[in-house]
């Protein structure tokens, strides 16, 4: 399992760079126009930041498999996807109203530290 949570890392990784640069170039005349950019480096941001602590569990599952790791890499990917995702969709239809998903993504998030705290105190 912590294979695919190294190999999800690597992809996640990936895709932060492109769409972070795609974003700062391709993007930007509409990020402007819409008063978004900031928006956008915000789920760029924190996809960044989640996929290293999503590499840092597929890491630590290595030496310390446990369940806590596995919830904590799969809240912290949900996460990404519902917290990003629905930022990047946003700064590209500028329908607001999508906001409102944004902080279920949040929740993943914090979530997914909760989740690794667990498994830090199981394994110490």
């Amino acid at each position: 399992m912590n294979k695919n949570i190294l190999i999800t890392a690597g992809i996640l990784g990936a895709f932060s760079v492109a769409i972070g640069a795609f974003g700062a170039h391709g993007l930007k005349p509409l990020l402007i126009e819409y008063g978004r950019m900031e928006t956008f480096e915000t789920a760029v941001k924190y996809q960044f930041y989640h996929t290293l602590a999503i590499l840092g569990l597929g890491i630590l599952m290595l030496k310390f498999p446990n369940k806590y790791f596995k919830y904590a890499a799969h809240s912290m990917l949900a996460g990404i996807i519902i917290f990003s995702g629905s930022l990047y969709v946003l700064c590209l239809s500028n329908i607001a109203v999508l906001g409102a998903v944004t902080p279920i993504g949040g929740v993943m998030f914090i979530l997914g530290w909760i989740f690794l705290a667990l498994g830090a105190k199981k394994v110490i």
